[in-house]
């Protein structure tokens, strides 16, 4: 049996009990149940009246014949989280990766690298755009699409999550929360406003948050090189300690106008603005061999982003029951950092003296439109199109005092053009009352122009045509009331464009250049990777709040692009570029229900769980662990909340297994697995105060970074590197005015 499916075996067994769980719940629920009783004052019958929710009320998960798992604002504040990061770790089927333990990747299927498309109020994030600054208050919702959508983008190979800001508007609404937090290696404060309010046609909402990280530690590693005969020739140790900060502020005003009945317009802006400071010194220890070019390397680095989006929207209906959709935006942005980076000999001989300063300035000018009409009941068409210019200008300048390898050109500039077009149709048609199917089709059109002063123009252009198509279909019912089964089938053809850093030919220099740490430069013949894919999964809905899923999938991706590293003759690099094809799959498994469900007079405690296992292969580079994109294996999330009068608390546990990972025929990696805890408390005063207090990272688990290269030539070289994460601990008061 092929290694990819040995695993499948414990995935099964999962899915298995997991199946079988709604049914314990159901027959325990019939064993339990009391009988009506006809007992009463006086002997009369008194009738029961069990009260629900209407028939058509609406839940996207349940409902919607594309695939949807919404995370409301209820959840993404739960924890109490100073950013969107820490949130999406706990959603299922979402993983969060990070080298060093700051930022850090957002994965579905367990795939990152662009693989999963991230959206910011259904238009994507621009480049430099740290996720990490993002505040969850300032988030309204998140919604996590495993199949694509023809009205959004299809660069969406893994998936598409998109996070939706603050629209929601209620009538004089006042709300600030104060928060604190803190851990082994640094601290800071939290600050969010909320504020809403109407007047006639008139209304408006704000979500600010100000935030500040204070952090000092040290890491530490090993590098080592062995020869083929596996003899030793080089050893050393590294030290790294650091010490800086992180700031940021978030503001989204939102402005509507009610012109007339179903008749709105509506300004959003949003105001995203961070600063990173750091200052390390990597300390290396040589025990065996030849010293680095630079044994004492220290870094004085400074970097400020500042993002700007805003939108003027209309949305009108007209009385044949058609809807328009029109928005123009423009968005600005900026970049600025400065490395400082010094060097010496053990004598104080200087080696290298040199600054780098980067400045990166991005505009750019959008324009989306949906016209959408119900042909029938049930049947609703809609087409429209997106489009839009975005342009970025990087200019480097390299001032060397001192330096005696690896030079830089002293001035660079360069500017990238991205023009693309989009145009999509699609039918969404409830076919009978237990069938809808969704039909749709997006073709994308991206070209893209680099130039600089340092390399030859560069050009990429793609064009994707992608039809795509879902179904739901709802079995009926027995009992009449509640539960049901559904089955749910897409297909779908999505592709991955190369981004601008990819196709941009300028090196970027590692200043102790080797296989471990090369030169980066970009490939401008980069062609997108197209995936053809199949997702299927059944849902039971057997009480009240209560799920069991199971979904598998599949996705074949041609021209895959991987990094290869290489050495010119001079100096490592490292460079993307297109190979032939690669194959994933994959299994989740997801069940939730309140303790009610399965025990009468339960407390009021709601569970939760998800699997999700993964395997894939490249076809290029030889196996085994030839994972994709060094693909996250397994996940497992499991979590509890508990409700006790003006008491709230619950806790969650992840677990991402790791192993090593063959990147390409040279390269090889090593990740770590991880656990982590998280728990939290909130104690409500009254209606206007409550109290929240959260830790999170309760098994003090570090970050762990390994890298080998091989070659028949020397040898192989591993670099290994630890980054400790302490315990964090966060407090939230929070006041309604």
């Amino acid at each position: 049996m092929s290694s990819i499916f040995r695993p499948f075996r414990l995935t099964a067994l999962a899915a298995a009990v997991s199946l079988c769980l709604p049914a314990l719940a159901v027959s325990a629920q019939e064993a339990q149940a009391p009988k009506a009783d006809a007992k009463a004052e006086g002997g009369k019958k008194i009738s029961q009246v069990e009260v629900k929710g209407t028939a058509d009320t609406y839940d996207a998960r349940r409902d919607d014949t594309a695939t949807k798992i919404v995370v409301n604002s209820e959840e993404i504040t739960k924890y109490g989280d100073t950013n969107v990061l820490d949130v999406l770790k706990r959603v299922p089927g979402i993983t969060v990766n990070s080298s060093n333990g700051r930022g850090g990747e957002i994965r579905m299927r367990g795939l990152g690298a662009g693989y999963t498309q991230i959206l910011v109020n259904g238009e994507r994030a621009p480049a430099g755009f740290s996720m990490d600054s993002l505040a969850p208050d300032s988030i309204e919702r998140i919604e996590v699409l495993r199949a694509a959508s023809a009205e959004f983008s299809t660069q969406s190979v893994a998936g598409t999550i998109n996070i939706i800001l603050k629209r929601s508007v209620k009538n004089r609404l006042r709300e600030l929360k104060l928060a604190a937090q803190g851990s082994s290696n640094g601290y800071g404060p939290n600050a969010n406003l909320q504020m809403s309010d109407r007047d006639g046609a008139f209304s408006y909402s704000l979500s600010a948050n100000a935030f500040q990280d204070r952090f000092e530690f040290e890491s530490w590693g090993t590098e080592t090189a062995t020869a083929l005969n596996g003899q030793t020739t080089s050893l050393r140790t590294l030290r790294l300690p650091q010490k800086g900060q992180v700031s940021g502020l978030n503001l989204g005003p939102r402005l509507n106008w009610t012109l007339g009945q179903d008749n709105i317009l509506t300004s959003q802006t949003f105001l995203n603005y961070h600063r990173f400071k750091n200052r390390f010194n990597q300390d290396t220890t040589t025990l065996i061999g030849a010293p680095p070019p630079y044994p004492d390397l220290f870094n004085a680095f400074e970097n400020e982003n500042g993002f700007l989006r805003s939108d003027l929207s209309w949305a009108r209906k007209f009385e044949s029951g058609a809807k328009l959709d029109l928005k123009v935006g423009v968005n600005a942005g900026n970049s600025d950092s400065s490395s400082h980076r010094t060097a010496a000999t053990i004598a104080g001989v200087p080696l290298l003296d040199t600054t780098s300063e980067l400045t990166g300035r991005d505009r750019g000018v959008n324009s989306t439109g949906k016209y959408s009409r119900t042909i029938q009941k049930g049947h609703t068409f809609a087409f429209g199109w997106d489009g839009g210019v975005d342009t970025r200008d990087d200019e480097r300048n390299e001032i060397n005092r001192v330096r005696v390898s690896g030079n830089l050109p002293q001035y660079e500039v360069s500017e990238a053009r991205v023009k693309r077009l989009a145009v999509f149709a699609q039918d969404e048609w409830n076919i009978t009352p237990a069938w809808s199917m969704y039909l749709g089709a997006r073709w994308e059109g991206i070209r893209t122009r680099v130039t600089g002063n340092t390399f030859g123009r560069g050009e990429s252009s793609s064009n994707v045509w992608s039809p795509i198509m879902q179904t739901l279909y709802k079995f009926p019912s027995k009992s009449g009331k509640g539960g049901g089964d559904q089955l749910r089938l897409a297909l779908t053809r999505t592709y991955k464009a190369p981004n601008v850093g990819s196709l941009t030919p300028r090196r970027q220099v590692s200043e102790n250049n080797s296989p471990t740490e090369p030169d980066f430069r970009g490939n401008p013949n980069l062609k997108p990777e197209l995936a053809f894919g199949i997702d299927a999964a059944y849902e039971h809905y057997w009480a009240e709040g209560a799920l069991v899923s199971v979904s598998v999938s599949q996705r074949r991706i041609d021209d895959f692009t991987r990094n290869l590293t290489f050495f010119d003759g001079e100096r490592w690099i490292q460079t993307p570029s297109n190979q032939d094809s690669a194959l994933t799959r994959s299994l989740e498994i997801e069940t939730k229900f309140p303790l009610k469900a399965v025990m009468q007079d339960a407390p009021a405690v709601d569970l939760r769980a998800s699997v999700n296992r993964n395997w894939s292969r490249v076809e290029s580079v030889p196996g085994p662990d030839n994972r994709l994109d060094q693909q996250t294996p397994l996940t497992v999330n499991l979590g509890a909340d508990y409700k006790l009068g003006a008491l709230t608390t619950g806790g969650s546990f992840a677990f991402r297994k790791g192993g090593p990972v063959r990147v390409s025929v040279n390269q090889r990696a090593y990740v770590a697995p991880r656990r982590e805890l998280d728990w939290y408390a909130l104690w409500k005063f009254d209606a206007k105060r409550q109290l929240r207090f959260a830790i999170s990272n309760m098994f003090h688990q570090d970050f762990v970074n390994d890298n080998t290269y091989e070659d028949a030539r020397f040898g192989s070289q591993n670099r290994s590197f630890t980054f400790p994460q302490g315990v964090r601990y966060r407090a939230t008061y929070e006041l309604k005015f």
